[in-house]
Formats: structure tokens, sequence, C-alpha cells
């Protein structure tokens, strides 16, 4: 496929899922909730629903010798990307479980939307599609590619504010979290599972304590969440040193790739 054709293709796939969620994703919501009884249940049905536009986009512009789950990410090594995303998000709990109480007005209902559901379903959006699929199938760099995502992702998050300042706020967090997690799937692979565990994990604690009501947090939940990303960092370049595999963000990865993978 040409570069316009799969501009073309990417772009109108996009628009179309899109619009689809956009007037379809409450009413799947709704009817799916009232037959499970089940908000949760209604959430995630909804989402696979309204997600068939984008798996069809990856359909026809993925590699033809991969699957539709290979080419998003989720054929790689569920259990690495669990135990990755723990050990590095272990200081996240513990700092949080000392410093914040249990959230006792929990739902399970909310824990699942906002932690499995939203986790599972915002990486394969925002990573594996927005970034994923431009990274691997063209010459886009690295920041090219992840600028579109980022910017959705942060722009998704921004009903969390209540002020302007708040946006800012909100919107940097999420830009730059994006601009990691997608760093981490690339790393990584493309297992896009150690992505999703990272974003479970990390919402997961924020949730089960009383952190905050957003994605701001305070000083302290911020400088264990930030630890959280340095440990990350730091064990993904210590394995790949070790075992002598080349980091896929590099000055040659940056911009524009020498050659298509």
């Amino acid at each position: 496929m040409n570069r316009f054709n799969f501009f073309s293709v990417f772009i109108f796939g996009f628009g179309l899922y899109f619009s689809f969620d956009q007037s379809c994703f409450s009413f799947f919501h709704k009817e799916a909730a009232s037959i499970t009884n089940s908000k949760a249940a209604g959430h995630i049905l909804a989402y696979l629903i309204t997600l068939i536009p984008l798996f069809m986009t990856v359909f026809f512009l993925k590699k033809k010798e991969v699957s539709v789950f290979e080419a998003i990410g989720l054929s790689g090594g569920l259990t690495k990307g669990f135990g990755l995303a723990f050990l590095c998000t272990l200081p996240l709990l513990i700092a949080f479980s000392v410093k914040f109480s249990l959230n006792k007005n929990l739902s399970l209902n909310t824990l699942i939307i906002n932690t499995i559901s939203s986790a599972f379903f915002e990486e394969i959006i925002y990573r594996a599609f927005l970034f994923g699929i431009l990274y691997r199938c063209t010459r886009l760099g690295f920041l090219p590619c992840v600028f579109l995502g980022s910017l959705l992702f942060g722009v998704a998050h921004l009903y969390q504010a209540t002020d302007f300042i708040e946006i800012l706020e909100v919107f940097a967090v999420t830009f730059l979290g994006s601009i990691f997690f997608s760093w981490i799937y690339a790393e990584w692979n493309f297992n896009l599972w150690t992505a999703i565990f990272l974003h479970f994990l990390m919402n997961l604690y924020w949730l089960i304590f009383n952190v905050d009501d957003s994605a701001i947090g305070g000083m302290y939940a911020n400088i264990f969440r930030f630890l959280s990303l340095f440990i990350t960092i730091g064990i993904t370049i210590f394995y790949k040193r070790k075992n002598k595999i080349s980091l896929e963000v590099t000055k040659k990865t940056i911009w524009i790739k020498p050659k298509y993978e």
C-alpha cells in the first residue's frame, strides 16, 4: 500500500471509529448494561462494539503475514507485561498504602470501568492504533507518531478538570503519560500488555486509595508516581543492555526511520 492510500485508510478508519463511538457508545452502554444488569459489563461490551471500525482498519493496514492481534501487540507475553508492571509500580503501592486511607466508597462497577476497562481499551486506541500502527507501518519516527495519540489522550481526560489551571495540569500529566506508555510499548517489542498493566496498576492504586479525584495528585503522590516511571525506564534500559538488545527509540528513529520494518 502506498503512502497516500495508507494515510487515507488510517484517517478514514479513525474518523469512522470516532464518529461511531461518539454517536453510539452511550446507547450500546445503556442497552448492554440493561441486559447484563451491570454497568461494567455494559461499558466493556460498548467498547467492543464501537471498536469494530478500528479493528477493521488495522486489518487493512497490517502486514499480510500477521494477525490483527499481533499487529496491535496483544499476542505478546502477558505474564512478562504484568511482572514488569507490578515490579515497577510496587513503590507506588507501598507509598500510597502508607500515606492514604482506603477508598471505602469504591464500587465494583467503578473499579472495573476505571481500571480494567479503561486501561485495556485506551491502550488499544491510543497506543496500539494511533501510535503503534503509524510507527510500525510507516517511516515516521517516534515523535511524529506519538504526538497525535498523546494529544487526543490528554484532551480525552480534560473532563477531570474544573478550572483553567487544572485543565493545563491534567493535560500535561496525561500527555506526558501517553508518551511514556508509547515508549514502553515500543521498547518491549510492541507487547501491549506492558502498557496495559502499567496503566491498569497505576489507575488501580490511585483509585483504591484516597489520592485525588483527578489525574493531577499532590506532591507526595507525584514523587512516587514519577519514581515508578523512572524505575520502569531504568529496568527497561538495563534489560535491553544486558541482553544486548538495541533500543527502539534512538536518534535514528526519533523523527524518520531509515527504512521500513
